[in-house]
């Protein structure tokens, strides 16, 4: 199953990084990846077992990774997993943790996926892999600066 590990360097500590990370409110503000974040399912915050839905800009498919949360310690680590079937996917799983150290945080995103229909996995795979490592980096960097204190940032 092919997956990733991207880390980055945050310039705030673990519980407001995973706070606004995981504030489907604020979720567009710095996230440019998507173009809907939402909870779903009657849920209204973040929490074990919460399920959201996550539509993506057009070139990742325009279409919506419904997820439900297996694991959500505040300040530490979430982990999700996909519940609906979206194009291409046949599995996905995710976590985050946050660790503090001398200069904010680091946030360690950890992804694993397989691709559908599976007679196309050989082809698809490395193509998905290359496009969702780059896109999760460049989100885990725009999370980053959006934390970044600056002349221009309102806090």
């Amino acid at each position: 199953m092919p997956g990733a590990t991207i880390k980055q360097q945050m310039p705030a500590d673990s519980a407001t990084v995973f706070a606004l990370l995981h504030d489907y409110g604020r979720r567009l503000e710095w996230d440019t990846l998507l173009k809907e974040a939402r909870l779903t399912r009657g849920h209204e915050m973040a929490a074990k077992g919460a399920t959201s839905l996550c539509v993506g800009k057009p070139f990742f498919g325009i279409f919506g990774m419904e997820t439900r949360y297996l694991t959500f310690s505040e300040g530490k680590i979430a982990a999700v997993e996909m519940i609906n079937r979206p194009p291409l996917f046949a599995h996905f799983a995710a976590s985050i943790r946050h660790e503090n150290n001398h200069a904010g945080s680091t946030a360690t995103y950890v992804f694993r996926f397989t691709a559908r229909p599976r007679f196309l996995r050989w082809f698809l795979e490395p193509i998905m892999l290359r496009a969702l490592r780059a896109e999760t980096a460049r989100r885990l960097c725009a999370l980053s600066g959006f934390l970044a204190p600056g002349p221009y940032k309102s806090s």
